[in-house]
Order: structure tokens, then C-alpha cells, then sequence
């Protein structure tokens, strides 16, 4: 079985409208953050999350813009150099993000809540790094704790990859903000064919994937288009290798989406067609772990 379609409001080019195309086609999560569309994602989706109140919410904390710095400042979370920066994981900063999401959201309680890009914080410097991240689990074990959040994470791009942290860390790290059990329970992280180190690995047993799957964490696979760029990369001899019959982009996303240890694929659909080929994708049979292996390959060939 493959993985399932999420919305992901990153690039989506008009918010309302591919919230309710997926809340009609089934899909269960959206994912969103503070910074998209300029800082007006979450306002715009609060319509559609409440006529939909069994969707499922994903929103972050660590990025922010000007305006949202200002706020921040204003509210006396984060000093003025602080807020020039544009991200944080202060923990006075990622309580008080956690609230105004909550606000623009119209949810009381948010579903999951993803640390932003947490590798970000303090480049090169694992030590303040896992510090800085230990400190902002316990403010969302705490928010977890008031019925104000039912589970926590990492969204992050380059973190795993470059090793700035684990999976095992991550855990550790959670359960030492919790004091025991924990509530880290999703990460999200690209994966593509381009980006497609995660997929290469996992067929080996290797990597963040699978580590992620046997913690039983939800993987939130992000940018599995890599921006909208990867089906005009990928021809239709390539595509029908993958399988026949789908186009470049549905291939691309079946791909993606039967990696092993991937439960959620984050597509940023910008048409009703363009949801349509995506879900007709994750509904086809999962490709073989042979036939990945064939195709990464084929794509790390000269």
C-alpha cells in the first residue's frame, strides 16, 4: 500500500480552493507553517478547517516574517536582533507561536506541531543545537500536556541529511524534554528523485527513513515534485519505467510514495486536475522495493 496524499500549503498557489479540493477528494492531513503565503496560509485555511473539523493540521514554528518578528517583539518573546534573524526556537518564542497558530488556525487544538527548520538555529554547532531543540520539546510537551497539541516534530530540509541530528537523537532528545514518554511523532523531510539519497538508503535498511518507521513516526515526505521542477526532468520513457500509462508527474509521486517508511506525501496541487493525477497516483499498487532499486539506478548513472 502506498503512502497517502497530504495537502502541503508550501508554493500553493491558492489556498481556500486546494483545501477544500482535498478535503473532498479524502485526504486526511494539511500541512502548513507561519511563513507560507507570506504569512497568510493559516488565516486563509481556518474557512476550510472549519467546515472540515475532522482534517487533520500541520503547522511549525521557527520561521517567521518581518511582520510576525514585529508581533513577536511587541509581545516581548523575542528582541529586535532576534526577530532580524527570521527564525528561532527560543522557548518563550515557540509557546507564543504555538498560541497565534492556534488563533489564525480557529483550533483549539492543533494536530501537530513541527520544529522548522531546527538546524537552522545553530549551524555547525551540534551541542547548542540539540540544546536548543531539548528546550523547545519541553514547551511542546507542555502544550501537549494542556490539550493544546496531540503531537510534535521536526520539518526539516538539510537537517537529517547532513546529519545535524538523527532520528535516534531526535527520540533522545524528546524523551529527555519529557521526562520519560514522549510525544515526538512525525518528522517531514524531502524526498524525491532528485533528493532521492533517503529513498536510496532506506532500500538498504540504512538512513532516517527507516529509523523513522521503526519508531513507528509519521514521515511526511515534502517537495516529492522538488518544487513543480521534477516532471519537466523526468520523460515519458523514464515515467513508463516507473509504470506505464502514468504521466511524468504521477510517476514521480508514485515513486515517492512507495518508499518504504513514507506514510505522507505533501503535494502543493495548484488545479483540480493537478489533485486529481496526484491521487490517482497513491492509488496505484506500490512499486516493488526491485523496481525503486531500478529506477535510482537508472538515475545515479553518468
Amino acid at each position: 500500500m502506498t503512502a497517502e496524499l497530504a495537502l502541503g500549503t508550501y508554493r500553493c498557489r491558492a489556498i481556500p480552493e486546494a483545501a477544500a479540493r482535498a478535503a473532498a477528494s479524502g485526504a486526511q492531513w494539511i500541512d502548513t507553517a507561519p511563513n507560507y503565503a507570506t504569512g497568510r496560509a493559516q488565516d486563509l485555511l481556518a474557512p476550510a478547517l472549519a467546515a472540515h473539523p475532522t482534517m487533520q493540521i500541520s503547522t511549525k514554528a521557527g520561521y517567521f516574517t518581518a511582520a510576525t518578528g514585529a508581533g513577536a517583539v511587541n509581545a516581548g518573546v523575542l528582541t529586535e536582533d532576534q526577530a532580524r534573524v527570521g527564525h528561532s526556537l527560543a522557548p518563550q518564542y515557540v509557546r507564543w507561536q504555538m498560541g497565534r497558530n492556534r488563533e489564525q488556525l480557529g483550533r483549539e487544538r492543533l494536530d501537530l506541531v513541527l520544529l522548522h527548520n531546527p538546524e537552522r538555529a545553530h549551524p555547525g554547532d551540534s551541542l547548542a543545537l540539540h540544546r536548543a531543540m531539548r528546550e523547545a520539546f519541553v514547551v511542546l510537551e507542555e502544550a501537549v500536556a494542556a490539550g493544546h497539541v496531540a503531537g510534535y516534530g521536526i520539518a526539516t530540509w538539510a537537517g537529517l541529511d547532513e546529519e545535524a541530528f538523527t532520528v535516534g537523537e531526535l527520540l533522545a532528545l524528546a524523551a529527555e524534554a519529557a521526562g520519560g514518554r514522549h510525544h515526538l511523532v512525525a518528522v517531514q523531510m524531502p524526498v524525491s528523485l532528485v533528493m532521492m539519497t533517503p529513498i536510496v538508503q532506506a532500500l538498504h535498511g540504512r538512513g532516517p527513513l527507516p529509523a523513522a518507521a521503526d519508531a513507528g513516526l509519521r514521515v511526511m515526505a515534502s517537495a516529492p515534485l522538488h518544487g513543480g521542477e521534477l516532471p519537466g526532468m523526468v520523460d515519458q520513457e523514464l515515467a513508463d519505467l516507473i509504470r506505464p500509462g502514468l504521466t511524468s508527474a504521477q510517476a514521480c509521486v508514485l515513486a515517492v510514495a512507495s518508499c518504504p517508511g513514507v506514510t505522507d506525501v505533501l503535494i502543493a496541487a495548484s488545479s483540480t486536475p493537478h489533485w486529481r493525477d496526484a491521487t490517482e497516483a497513491v492509488a496505484q499498487p506500490s512499486l516493488t522495493a526491485a523496481k525503486l532499486r531500478e529506477i535510482t539506478g537508472v538515475l545515479a548513472a553518468p
